[in-house]
């Protein structure tokens, strides 16, 4: 049976799976730009729009030379070291289950203001479950849903579109130039829209995402997907906020209602009811769609790093359909428990979102720049100039100070506070992973430390045991006999057993002058020997009277200590005391 070739993407399908994240910034990034920038919104997104036309070439060069998953990982493991790597991939993660979770939960909002009886924590957990399993069932099978949604999307922006132009072109645009003549806000118009740049730099997340999932396109789609993603947010968002500014006063576009809703409120005031529905179900797909994106980028950003031995091996488990399904699994309760934990209050994890991807962006440059120095000769389709470069991160950077010095809005923690929070956990757990190795030496070494001395005493007190025992077994039983019975040397036998520590016996016959061996005597030894093989038996034959003064030769000629031991009582014709054999063993 062959190998299952899965099917790589197209063109429409790689632009669609990132292109939703992505252009999915147009429902709230023009509010937020008119709410830092006012009137100069519009141009704060022209601006991000050229940043962006140069990080096309940064992306561009990077993974031509590199085609491999991982995105910023993936190119500053090639030019630094893993660590850097991994601490470029803590970010991208960071920014991907921040995408979910807000994606997610916004989603679920925009559906709420169409059905307001719907439980948003429970169904934002339904929406996160049902992208888990639509990704475990296969790129291909998530592609054609995120085809679906985009060109769904599009389409109703168009639709949005034509009505706005068909209003302004029956109403004037004198509320744009009544707008245009306000007073500057925040104090200066290059404050504002350094303030309005940096918020608006929000519009290009997803950019990245192309980068991470780069294996499963076909050849030569990587860089129409950046051409493809550049060209929708340059002409969405800038024409989103130039008609905002057309329809609606600025402080009614930065009161709370229109910042949360600005693409309903404009379609309900140049279409109606219906206008307004069509968007806000487009909201809550395309939202969606951004979810999607996020268990599409984590699973390639995961696979490459589970290959390069950084994750445990145990994520790179694949079903029938090629998904790494114990990565998007691990994702999905990684998101729900920061829904979970934030009580959907998701606005805390804008930090997270803000600082993860610009810093990624960012670093992305970063290792163009090292890619050029230290893999100059390595061959790739196209090249960003250095001046481009410099001035991408530049602007990045910028965006990235912005964002770290921004106010927030309802008594919520800064949003560097809130990006540490949730980074500094991250980076420790990925830390240990890499270095896991090293801590396990040191765990080791540390045990020895503190263990082996005790295993040493524990080591010579076993032995010190082991001697004595070996002594104590080592003692020998002496039993003189006249030749007695059988059943005699029996008893012997089992007291021995029961009662003796030792395993070893002489049993001793003391022969005067004339006299002879019992005839059955050694046999029934012999016989006493086989039937007690746990006691070692010796038969030996003196020549000599008994009598203390033979108990004490022996005892000295065998270095043993002779206890008399009577089997039966001693009889008043006995003529020996006692206490002048030593003492007695045992009387029975």
């Amino acid at each position: 049976m062959g190998v299952k070739v899965h099917k790589k993407l197209n063109e429409l399908a790689a632009t669609a799976i990132c292109g939703n994240d992505i252009s999915s910034s147009v429902l709230y990034v023009s509010a937020l730009a008119i709410a830092f920038a006012g009137q100069y919104a519009w141009i704060t997104l022209l601006i991000v729009s050229l940043v962006l036309f140069l990080f096309r070439k940064i992306y561009g060069e990077v993974v031509g030379a590199l085609p491999l998953n991982g995105g910023a990982y993936n190119a500053l493991l090639n030019t630094t070291s893993k660590g850097m790597a991994s601490f470029a991939a803590t970010l991208t993660l960071l920014s991907y289950m921040a995408t979910a979770v807000i994606s997610g939960n916004e989603a679920i909002h925009y559906l709420h203001h169409l059905i307001p009886s719907m439980p948003i924590i429970i169904s934002t957990v339904v929406l996160l479950a049902f992208f888990a399993v639509l990704t475990i069932g296969g790129i291909t099978e998530s592609a054609k849903v995120a085809i679906g949604i985009f060109i769904f999307h599009l389409s109703s922006l168009f639709i949005l579109s034509v009505f706005i132009i068909f209003y302004l072109y029956e109403n004037n645009i004198s509320i744009f130039l009544e707008n245009w003549h306000l007073p500057t806000q925040n104090g200066s118009i290059l404050n504002a829209i350094f303030l309005g740049f940096a918020a608006s730099m929000l519009g290009v997340s997803g950019f990245e995402s192309s980068a991470n999932f780069v294996e499963e396109q076909k050849n030569g789609v990587f860089p129409k997907t950046l051409r493809n993603m550049w060209g929708i947010v340059s002409i969405i968002n800038p024409l989103m906020a130039v008609f905002a500014l057309a329809l609606f006063t600025i402080p009614m576009l930065q009161s709370d209602e229109f910042q949360n809703t600005l693409l309903i409120e404009m379609g309900n005031h140049v279409g109606g009811k219906w206008v307004a529905t069509l968007i806000a179900i487009d909201a809550f797909l395309v939202l969606s769609g951004a979810v999607l994106t996020s268990f599409v980028g984590v699973t390639g950003l995961l696979e490459r790093m589970t290959l390069d031995r950084v994750m445990p091996q145990f994520f790179l488990k694949k079903n029938k359909k090629g998904s790494s399904y114990r990565i998007i699994i691990m994702f999905f309760l990684l998101a729900v428990s920061v829904l979970l934990i934030t009580n959907g209050n998701v606005k805390l994890l804008a930090g997270v979102y803000t600082i993860s991807f610009l810093s990624v962006m960012a670093l992305f440059g970063i290792g163009n720049i090292l890619l050029k120095v230290k893999r100059n000769k390595l061959p790739r389709p196209e090249k960003a100039s250095w001046v481009s470069i410099l001035i991408a991160i530049t602007a990045v950077i910028i965006a990235l100070i912005g964002n770290i010095t921004m106010e927030t809005k309802d008594d919520l923690p800064s949003n560097l506070t809130v990006f540490l929070d949730y980074f500094i956990p991250s980076i420790i757990f990925i830390s240990i992973m890499l270095n896991r190795t090293i801590l396990l030496k040191f765990l080791l070494n540390s045990i020895h430390t503190i263990f082996d001395p005790v295993r040493n005493i524990v080591l010579k007190t076993d032995k010190k045991i082991l001697l004595l025992i070996d002594e104590i077994n080592s003692q020998e039983f002496v039993f003189f006999t006249k030749g007695d019975k059988i059943s005699t040397l029996n008893k012997v036998m089992l007291y021995i057993l029961k009662n003796e520590h030792t395993k070893k016996i002489k049993i001793v016959l003391a022969l005067e002058k004339g006299q002879s061996e019992p005839p059955n005597l050694a046999q029934e030894i012999d016989f006493l020997d086989r039937e007690y093989p746990e006691i070692a038996i010796e038969f030996l034959t003196v020549q000599g009277k008994f009598s203390p003064k033979l108990i004490r030769e022996l005892s000295k000629k065998w270095d043993i200590p002779i206890n008399f031991m009577f089997i039966g009582s001693p009889s008043d014709k006995f003529p020996y005391k006692i206490e002048e054999l030593g003492g007695v063993r045992l009387i029975i």
